[in-house]
């Protein structure tokens, strides 16, 4: 289990810096065999039972971790799903047979002379010629358990079937997969209640779902300084061209109410000590933006809030850890949704689309194009990705001179996963050109 949800995590970045499946295999396979080995049944390696009782015993521990709230079934669900993905197509062909007939899937043999009558329709999903299509096998299946293959047009669909060619079996049985663990998760989640009682497992749960991070989401300070750079109160309003949309929603949300509710205030505030606002610089920036209180109220209700989560107060553990990290995006978008009133959040999650569009237009993004695009990733719940869109088009041109002139290198430029990330890369291709000594500093640690 302790091996398990750091190679879990490191999946999920895989996913979010937009790896292809043949790069997140080439980057999982040695973690995988190092950390959470699995031999195939045929092998006859003498460690296979324990193997594999190993992995059993970790994923029922991390499905009871996640089952309490949606987001955490839908995470979970997403990267077991990529696991067992990697697993299955490494596994021997007679592994994979013996498999896919245990799970005694539904799945009809399209006849011969069905495959005739829908020649031309199955050739517009496979591209091939007659002969071709009549030589191979298909199924059918309801078209819901092939959600992937509907969306990427693999293949025909007629009478609420999905007419599959035996080639997609690896998408068909994780399809199968993926669904079954859903249920599973639903009857997980309602049978939790029983364990409140239980005061040993409950705490132990609760901290397996909430340390379940990725490799980035833990930011420091230190990794977001830039070297010359005017971070003051003074000059946050100047700095915010280079803050992500979350905290450009913050910002403006404060700047035109003079207030932000606490989980606003957390959020930005977290943000404000990432990008290296020092503890006195912060609270200048909130008593000067807090304009419609006196300073009696904001000492009494908001200034050791601030202390806090700068580690200059509280407990012996909080002034140690100097308070709080920034939020990751990935804290951001599962902990916390906004209500009515309230500005913090992910405006590509929370934001409805017409809403998002118009703050989007609001901070200067009015490319048709990346608008589309980015409405797409919303449906598609890749929020990474529309955030990510974005900056590449507030970012194109410097994007384009670090590639041509080699400054950067590839992996310096991989998808962002970390509000704090997003400014100091943006604040770094921003100003390569106003001061020399930015252009040297162009490592993101952390």
């Amino acid at each position: 289990m302790a091996a398990k949800t750091p190679l879990l995590a490191e999946l999920e970045a895989c996913s979010f810096r937009n790896r292809s499946p043949a790069e997140t295999a080439d980057h999982m396979k040695p973690l995988l065999d190092k950390y959470l080995p699995l031999s195939t049944s045929s092998s006859g390696s003498s460690a296979l039972q324990a193997e594999r009782q190993k992995d059993h015993y970790s994923h029922f521990i991390l499905r009871l971790a996640f089952a309490s709230t949606e987001d955490l079934r839908r995470r979970f669900s997403r990267v077991e799903s990529m696991l067992f993905r990697l697993r299955f197509q490494v596994d021997d062909l007679k592994g994979r047979q013996a498999f896919v007939e245990g799970l005694n899937l539904d799945w009809e043999t399209v006849s011969e002379e069905e495959k005739r009558e829908n020649w031309e329709q199955l050739k517009g999903a496979a591209g091939w010629d007659k002969m071709r299509i009549e030589e191979e096998s298909w199924f059918k299946v309801d078209w819901e358990r092939v959600p992937e293959l509907v969306e990427s047009r693999r293949v025909f669909l007629r009478g609420g079937k999905a007419y599959v060619h035996s080639r997609e079996q690896l998408s068909m049985v994780v399809a199968e997969f993926t669904n079954r663990l859903d249920k599973a998760l639903e009857i997980t989640s309602r049978a939790l209640p029983r364990l409140d009682e239980d005061d040993r497992l409950t705490p132990i749960l609760t901290h397996l779902s909430q340390n379940f991070t990725t490799p980035d989401a833990n930011y420091s300070g230190s990794a977001t300084a830039v070297d010359g750079a005017d971070i003051s109160a003074r000059n946050i309003d100047v700095l915010s061209s280079s803050f992500p949309l979350c905290m450009q929603n913050l910002h403006r949300s404060l700047r035109r109410d003079a207030h932000l509710k606490h989980y606003g205030r957390l959020q930005y505030t977290l943000f404000l000590k990432g990008i290296g606002l020092n503890l006195e610089e912060c609270l200048v920036f909130w008593r000067s933006s807090f304009s419609k209180i006196t300073d009696d109220v904001f000492n009494k209700e908001y200034r050791y809030n601030v202390r806090h989560a700068y580690g200059d107060v509280g407990g012996d553990s909080n002034r140690r850890g100097n308070g709080y990290s920034p939020f990751s995006c990935q804290k951001i978008l599962t902990e916390h949704p906004p209500g009515p009133g309230e500005s913090h959040g992910c405006p590509y999650r929370h934001f409805s689309v017409d809403n998002l569009t118009s703050l989007l237009r609001a901070v200067g993004v009015n490319d048709q194009e990346v608008l589309r695009g980015v409405k797409e990733d919303k449906e598609k719940q890749k929020f990474h990705l529309a955030c990510n869109r974005v900056f590449e088009y507030a970012h194109k041109q410097e994007i384009k001179k670090v590639k041509d002139n080699g400054t950067w290198e590839a992996a310096q430029l991989e998808t962002i996963v970390h509000p704090n990330e997003y400014f100091k890369r943006s604040y770094l291709l921003k100003n390569m050109d106003k001061n020399p000594a930015v252009e040297e500093d162009v490592r993101m640690d952390g």
